[in-house]
């Protein structure tokens, strides 16, 4: 059942976003947009906003979404695509603005992706086949599809997008809190009315999250800020293990075991979700698939801003080629970085030189090539789990991540810092550092936060690459591989490694006690002990293959 279509041609906001993304195809054609409700297998109807061309259709495309059909997904996925000759149907997803159902985060995403395949397969104007696109959750609604592909799909634009909950939450073995009670924040209040409400609390979000994340337990601390509302957040902690069943309906690792889609991959250096986009890429790749890969300098939050250009030009050309089946203008090369300190290069496919370029810690926090005698007396620092390191930049779902001014961490006395001499020549890096430490403490049950810094010629410190891993009962040494990253340290800049017990709110604090954290009340301090001689940072040196732009 649909509504009558209504005219949707070249509003203010196509024309403001036209002009200011000059590197798009012109706009081609005018379009309406009408109204469809879409059965799903249980009886729930879902609603979608369907925009047709006026003129030639270039092909189909899906977007599933839990945040709206309006501003900004109406304008960048919707009215941009159609306005170059693309049918898009832009979906909610179940329990959200006007969908029935009840929203459980990607719990129902397989099923009514399917659902809504079938309901396109009996519609008039269906051509056979379609292509799917859009960001975060809305890649993630791609991966559930893609786990048991339907042979009318055609291509998959995933931007930012995770195939694996847990590998976000609790990837690195504690919880990623300001992300996931942020983000279960704003479902709580995205559709409040009048919508000035919604706004405001989105404006106070940040510090509203970080006081949640402070409190304990956990669980309790979290539903303060909640409310009624978002009731799956302590489902979230309550399962803190890899193995357990409950995450399998909030994965789809066969979407890279058994698609054979063509798949487009953007993301950013700086984005939530790199690692999770990097392993994607190998995996499609090792198998064959068509897949390609761009990672820009971008946060979560700017794929939809800086980088939007760039994303959405990508994007046109892989469908076109793909879905539309133009030859005109196919991607020149598999893999597309920007290197920080070089810019855009093309490469033929992500394969960085393995981390192995030592730079061993020193006494007196410095940072050499040199390994210093094993006899020298090790360093320590003092972990409070009730003054935890703050979170300063980095991979975040929030808009404070990103390349910020770190200085203030190198100055706290809970935290180690070790900074090498000022390069005499660039040193370009490319993939996956790696910090090994001879690494202790006196309880067992702790955290380890490292970092990588540039220091420029004026003392400056901006965050490069992080590691975050929850030890039990550890002794011995510690290997923590830290974020991908493409950069060169220009000649005159020092290289920083940070080391610390904590990085909060991004990560709830260990107590300490070794108690579940949904519950944990009590607090233990802890003392962390490097010692030297075997503790070294490993640069992946980049070996240049690839064509700067």
């Amino acid at each position: 059942m649909s509504t009558a279509p209504r005219p949707a041609g070249r509003r203010l906001g196509d024309v403001v976003l036209n002009r200011a993304l000059r590197q798009l195809p012109a706009p081609t054609t005018g379009y309406t947009v009408r109204r469809e409700r879409i059965p799903m297998r249980d009886g729930v109807t879902l609603l979608a906003d369907h925009y047709q061309p006026t003129g030639e259709v270039d092909g189909t495309l899906l977007v599933r979404c839990p945040y709206g059909r309006g501003f900004p997904f109406a304008l960048v996925f919707g009215r941009m695509y159609a306005a170059r000759g693309y049918r898009v149907i832009l979906q909610s997803v179940r329990g959200t603005f006007g969908s029935a159902g009840v929203f459980e985060p990607m719990v129902h995403e397989a099923a009514d992706g399917a659902d809504t395949v079938a309901w396109l397969r009996t519609q008039p104007w269906f051509t056979g086949t379609f292509g799917t696109i859009g960001i975060s959750y809305l890649g993630f609604t791609q991966w559930a599809l893609l786990a048991d592909p339907p042979p009318e799909l055609a291509a998959a634009v995933v931007t930012v997008g995770p195939h694996d909950l847990y590998r976000s939450t609790w990837g690195t073995g504690a919880f990623a809190v300001n992300d996931f009670l942020g983000w279960s924040h704003l479902m709580a209040h995205q559709e409040d009315r009048p919508r000035i409400r919604a706004g405001i609390h989105q404006l106070t979000a940040g510090r509203k999250v970080k006081r949640a994340a402070a409190g304990r337990p956990l669980g309790a601390a979290g539903r303060k800020l909640l409310g009624n509302a978002s009731t799956w957040y302590e489902r979230w902690i309550e399962h803190p293990d890899a193995d357990d069943p409950f995450w399998d309906a909030l994965r789809h690792p066969a979407a890279l075991e058994r698609s054979r889609v063509p798949v487009l991959l953007l993301g950013g250096w700086q984005d939530l979700f790199l690692d999770q986009t990097l392993a994607q890429y190998r995996a499609l790749r090792d198998r064959g698939v068509e897949v390609a890969m761009t990672i820009g300098p971008w946060t979560h939050t700017q794929m939809l801003t800086t980088g939007l250009g760039r994303v959405t030009a990508e994007s046109l050309q892989w469908l076109d080629t793909h879905l539309r089946g133009s030859v005109r203008n196919p991607r020149p090369s598999r893999v597309r970085i920007f290197r920080a300190g070089r810019g855009w290069c093309d490469r033929s496919d992500w394969a960085p030189a393995e981390a192995a370029q030592a730079w061993y810690l020193q006494p007196g926090g410095m940072l050499g090539p040199a390994s210093p005698e094993p006899a020298a007396a090790p360093v320590t620092f003092r972990f409070d789990p009730t003054d935890p390191p703050p979170t300063i930049g980095g991979r975040l779902l929030s808009a404070a991540g990103g390349y910020r001014n770190d200085s203030r961490l190198h100055r706290r006395a809970d935290m180690l810092s070790f900074t090498g001499a000022a390069l005499t020549e660039d040193l370009d890096v490319c993939g996956v550092p790696v910090l090994e430490l001879d690494h202790s403490s006196d309880i067992g049950d702790v955290d380890l936060f490292v970092r990588i810094s540039e220091v420029d010629a004026r003392g400056r410190s901006v965050n490069v690459s992080d590691g975050y891993r929850r030890l039990r009962r550890h002794t011995g040494g510690v290997r923590i591989e830290l974020d991908a990253i493409a950069r060169r340290f220009a000649a005159g800049t020092r290289i920083r490694v940070l080391i610390g017990g904590g990085n909060h709110p991004r990560y709830a604090a260990n107590p300490g006690t070794g108690e579940p954290p949904i519950t944990a009340t009590r607090v233990q301090p802890a003392v962390h002990t490097v010692r030297f001689g075997r503790s070294r940072l490993l640069l992946p040196t980049d070996r240049g293959d690839g064509l700067d732009q």
